[in-house]
């Protein structure tokens, strides 16, 4: 059984910094696609990176520039750096595993695998 495990998530200020972390466990193979996902209160979740295996990257508009998506396979680790957060990226951040598909410009993960979610909060 697949289970995708994140840390990592607390309280920073404005301007601030925090690295997510994601530990997959549990399955042979491997996912194409990782990526992570937010979901502000009241808000749809939405997908901010996402990452191909040994492969290239792709993120949202709005962290472009500030976040960035990686990972070690050797330690079945996905990370997401954020940097200059801002109180709109408060959120619950969510790893997630699956296939891979390419629209819009942009790689994005089809779902199949979710973490239980780690909380991001930013104040001004």
């Amino acid at each position: 059984q697949v289970q995708l495990v994140e840390s990592g998530g607390g309280s920073v200020q404005s301007g601030g910094s925090l690295r997510l972390s994601c530990a997959a466990s549990g399955y042979s193979g491997s996912s194409d696609c990782m990526g992570w996902f937010r979901q502000a209160q009241g808000k749809e979740r939405e997908e901010v990176a996402s990452i191909v295996r040994n492969g290239p990257t792709s993120s949202a508009d709005s962290v472009k520039g500030r976040f960035t998506i990686s990972q070690d396979n050797a330690k079945n680790t996905l990370y997401l750096q954020m940097n200059s957060l801002k109180p709109e990226d408060t959120a619950m951040y969510f790893c997630a595993a699956g296939d891979c598909t390419y629209y819009g410009g942009q790689w994005h993960v089809l779902v199949q695998h979710w973490g239980q979610g780690t909380q991001v909060t930013v104040s001004s």
